[in-house]
């Protein structure tokens, strides 16, 4: 049985890194709970859930920050 690192490389063979919540609060500098409030109100970088985990790819949290600094 082989094992996939967390990180991914996407079509453009630049890596991107998977997030959990916590990692993306601390990166965002924000609590927790401001991002689960976010993913239940439709708000916030897109994410995949697996299972009961959830992940945020790098390079979505990336583009949803200059989206909302354009706006």
């Amino acid at each position: 049985m082989s094992t996939q690192p967390l990180n991914r490389t996407e079509t453009t063979g630049s890596p991107t890194r998977l997030l959990t919540t916590e990692e993306l609060a601390e990166y965002l500098q924000i609590p927790v709970r401001t991002i689960e409030d976010w993913r239940h109100r439709d708000y916030g970088p897109k994410y995949a859930r697996m299972g009961k985990r959830v992940r945020y790819r790098q390079s979505a949290v990336d583009a949803w920050l200059e989206e909302i600094e354009a706006a």
